[in-house]
C-alpha cells in the first residue's frame, strides 16, 4: 500500500499538471514571476505542508502567488506524507496518555512551465533533528531549495533532434532495478515527446540485464556497476557507457522501539556484514548512537540474492573502508555472503526488512522512502556522518575528474565533509553498432534528452542530476555518434 501511496499521488501530480500545462507560459525558472500552488496529495500532513510553504513563499513577495493556474507562469505541484515510526514516552511510567508519536516523512516537487515541461524538481526528507515538526521543516527545506533555484535561474535546455516520422520504433532494455524509477518517469515523459517510440525496460537487475545485453536479447542494458576491462574484452559486442544519474545506496533498518536515527560507522556497517557483529546493542553500534537504548536482539541482515548493481556498489564500499571485507568477500554483483537472508531486487530487500524485525538491509534511497523505512547517516571518509539526500549525493560527485576517464567512475567513499559515502553513478549500456539505424537515432535522440530535459525531472524522485562536466561531455560523445 505505501508504494502504491507514492505512485498513485505522483499520477495525480502528472495529470494536473496535464490539465494545466496549456495555460502556462515561462520556459525557464529565470521566467517564473507568477506562480501557482496546486495539491500536495492526500498524504498526512500534506495541507500543512503546501501552507507552510505557500506562507513563506507569500512572505518574499517573489514570485507572487496567483489564485488559479490561468494567471500563473509556472504551476508548482508537490507530493507530501509524514507516518509515524512509534512513540516516546514523556513520562516515567509509560502509558498511551503520556507518549508522543515520532514521525519521519517526504516532501517532492516539481515546477512546470511551458508546454508541461519541468523546469525545477527536487526531494527532500526530514532534518535530523527538526525544531518545528517534521511538516513544517519539510516544507522550510524545500522552500529555502525553491527560491535558491528561483534566484540562480536556469535555462531551458535547447531543442533536440528527435525523429518524429510516423514509423513505430520499439526499444528493448533490461537490467537495474536501482534507477528504475526515474527510467520509469524518462520513458513515459520521452514518448509524449516522440510518440513513434516505445521504450519497454525489464527491471530485472544489473547482472542480468547485462547478459542479456552481451547475448544480444535486448537492445540496451541498464546497470550500477560499470563493465570491468576485462569483461569488454572478452566480449564480442562493443559498448558504450552513458551516466545517466547519481543516486545513493542506503542501510534500512527494522527496530521496533528505536524511534531515533541510527549513526553507523565503517566499522560497523562491514562487521554487521560480516557476521561479527550479531546484536544491536554491540559496543560498536553503540559508540557512534549516545543516548539511543539499543535492543539486546540479534541482528536479522538482509541482503540481495540476485546480480545486483546495488550489491556491487555497497561491496565496492566494504570493500574500500574494511580490508578484511576486501579480502574475505570483496566486490561485485553477487558476492558469497558470510551471512544474511536473501532477496530478489530493490523491493524485495524493503519489503523483507519492512516484514522482519530487528533487520537491517541496503536499498536505493527511493525504494527506503516508498516504503516509509528508516535509513542511518553513515560516516564518511572526513569522519562525519551523513545522510543521503540530494546535497550529499551531489558532493559526492564533486571530485570527478570528466576530462581525463571514460565515464566508468566510483564515487563511494569519495572525500568531502559533506559527500555521502555509498553513493554512485549508474549508468546505461549501449551497442557500439546497434541493429539498426532507425533504432540508433531513435536511443541517440532519447539519449539527448535524458542529458537535458530529463535531468530535470531526477530531484523530485530522489536522485541526483549528473554534474554539468559529466553531461556536456556525453553530449560531445553523442554528437560524434550521429
Amino acid at each position: 500500500m505505501k508504494k502504491l501511496r507514492f505512485r498513485h499521488a505522483i499520477c495525480i501530480l502528472g495529470i494536473f499538471l496535464a490539465i494545466s500545462a496549456q495555460a502556462q507560459t515561462a520556459e525557464s525558472l529565470s521566467h517564473v514571476a507568477k506562480v501557482y500552488i496546486g495539491s500536495f496529495g492526500d498524504g498526512r500532513g500534506a495541507d500543512a505542508m503546501r501552507t507552510r510553504l505557500t506562507n513563506r513563499i507569500r512572505a518574499t513577495g517573489e514570485p507572487k502567488l496567483v489564485a488559479n493556474p490561468q494567471e500563473a507562469d509556472a504551476i508548482l505541484i508537490g507530493t507530501g506524507h509524514i507516518w509515524v515510526t512509534g512513540y516516546i514516552s514523556l513520562g516515567v511510567h509509560p502509558s498511551p496518555a503520556n507518549r508522543q508519536p515520532v514521525y519521519d516523512g517526504f516532501l517532492s516537487m516539481e515546477v512546470k512551465g511551458k508546454a508541461g515541461a519541468i523546469l525545477w524538481s527536487y526531494l527532500v526528507t526530514p532534518s535530523r533533528f527538526p525544531l518545528n515538526g517534521v511538516a513544517y521543516d519539510l516544507a522550510d527545506q524545500l522552500g529555502k531549495k525553491f527560491l535558491e533555484a528561483l534566484t540562480q535561474g536556469s535555462t531551458e535546455a535547447p531543442a533536440i533532434s528527435v525523429d518524429q516520422s510516423t514509423a513505430q520504433i520499439s526499444i528493448h532494455g533490461a537490467g537495474a532495478t536501482f534507477p528504475w524509477p526515474i527510467y520509469q518517469k524518462w520513458f513515459e515523459s520521452f514518448q509524449e515527446k516522440s510518440p513513434n517510440v516505445s521504450i519497454h525496460y525489464d527491471a530485472v537487475g544489473s547482472e542480468s540485464g547485462v547478459e542479456a545485453l552481451i547475448k544480444g536479447k535486448v537492445d540496451f542494458a541498464a546497470s550500477d556497476m560499470p563493465l570491468s576491462d576485462e569483461t569488454m574484452l572478452q566480449s564480442q559486442v562493443k559498448f558504450l557507457h552513458f551516466a545517466s544519474v547519481l543516486g545513493a545506496v542506503v542501510p534500512i533498518y527494522n527496530l521496533p522501539n528505536v524511534h531515533s536515527p541510527l549513526n553507523f560507522t565503517q566499522e560497523a556497517l562491514a562487521g554487521i556484514y560480516l557476521g561479527k557483529i550479531k546484536r544491536w546493542n554491540d559496543p560498536i553500534i553503540e559508540a557512534s548512537n549516545h543516548g539511543v537504548t539499543l535492543p539486546d536482539s540479534p541482528i536479522a541482515v538482509i541482503h540481495r540474492s540476485d546480480g545486483s548493481g546495488t550489491t556491487f556498489v555497497w561491496s565496492d564500499y566494504l570493500s574500500k573502508i574494511s580490508p578484511e571485507w576486501k579480502h574475505r568477500v570483496g566486490s561485485g554483483a553477487t558476492v558469497s555472503w558470510p551471512v544474511g537472508q536473501g532477496a530478489e531486487r530493490n523491493e524485495g530487500v524493503a519489503t523483507l526488512v519492512n516484514q522482519t524485525p530487528n533487520s537491517i538491509g541496503y536499498v536505493e534511497l527511493i525504494y527506503a522512502i516508498q516504503n516509509e523505512l528508516s535509513s542511518g547517516a553513515v560516516r564518511n571518509a572526513s569522519g562525519n556522518f551523513v545522510r543521503a539526500d540530494l546535497t550529499s549525493v551531489t558532493a559526492a560527485a564533486s571530485s570527478v575528474d570528466a576530462a581525463n576517464s571514460d565515464l566508468r567512475l566510483s564515487i563511494t567513499n569519495a572525500p568531502g565533509k559533506q559527500a555521502y559515502p555509498i553513493a554512485t553513478f549508474t549508468w546505461l549500456l549501449l551497442p557500439a553498432k546497434p541493429a539498426s539505424t532507425q533504432e540508433r537515432s531513435a536511443m541517440l535522440g532519447f539519449l539527448s534528452w535524458m542529458l537535458t530535459t530529463g535531468q530535470k525531472q531526477c530531484a523530485g524522485l530522489g536522485y541526483a542530476p549528473l554534474p554539468a562536466s559529466i553531461a556536456d561531455r556525453e553530449m560531445q560523445i553523442l554528437s560524434s555518434l550521429k
